[in-house]
């Protein structure tokens, strides 16, 4: 019996500690505590900041407003007569919520196949490639993060079309991503001096 406890038990710490994996930093209105507490996070979001030109505080600010910095993150279940399980809302997933289909598109261009949604350096990549082709096709600029995430929202087909327009909640909702990425943009200037 004791063998079974301690099984069990084993089975218990290992499913408590892949748990913790995917938890997101604990104090996320503070640029300074997430970079502290997650160094990686810095490094993946510089490194696509390299090769995309999309500043860290805009990347930061997207991930926040997608997922909230939780790499397994998946948008709520669907519910038919409220009660029986009828799938998710989308696709979505990991910290950047990126679709499916936009996820593959993403690995065939960039040549990433092995990219994960939940993975930190493949999610700030992917932000990074979506926020550069957005600039390039419709001319947002990438220190526009309102802009940026209404493109990253609605897609830019959709952005083209101004489907954000008839959506008062979403324009408020990309205002607090641009409030949320000068906010990050400030606060990662002070902690670099400190």
């Amino acid at each position: 019996m004791s063998r079974f406890f301690r099984t069990a038990g084993l089975l218990l710490l290992l499913a408590a500690c892949g748990a913790s994996v995917y938890a997101p930093p604990r104090n996320l209105d503070n640029a300074c505590s997430i970079v502290s507490e997650r160094p990686a996070y810095l490094k993946a979001m510089k490194r696509a900041e390299r090769r995309w030109g999309v500043p860290v505080e805009v990347q930061m600010a997207t991930i926040y407003q997608e997922s909230k910095f939780i790499g397994n993150a998946r948008t709520p279940r669907k519910f038919f007569l409220g009660i029986i399980p009828a799938g998710r809302q989308s696709s979505a997933y990991g910290y950047a919520q990126a679709v499916d289909g936009t996820w593959e598109e993403y690995r065939r261009k960039t040549r990433n196949y092995g990219a994960r949604r939940n993975n930190i350096n493949d999610a700030t990549d992917f932000i990074g490639w979506y926020m550069d082709q957005t600039s390039k096709r419709l001319g947002i600029s990438k220190r526009d993060a309102g802009l940026q995430y209404l493109a990253y929202h609605e897609g830019r087909g959709g952005f083209a079309r101004g489907s954000y327009r008839a959506k008062p909640w979403l324009m408020r909702v990309a205002r607090e991503v641009d409030a949320r990425a000068r906010m990050y943009g400030r606060q990662l200037r002070s902690c670099r001096r400190a």
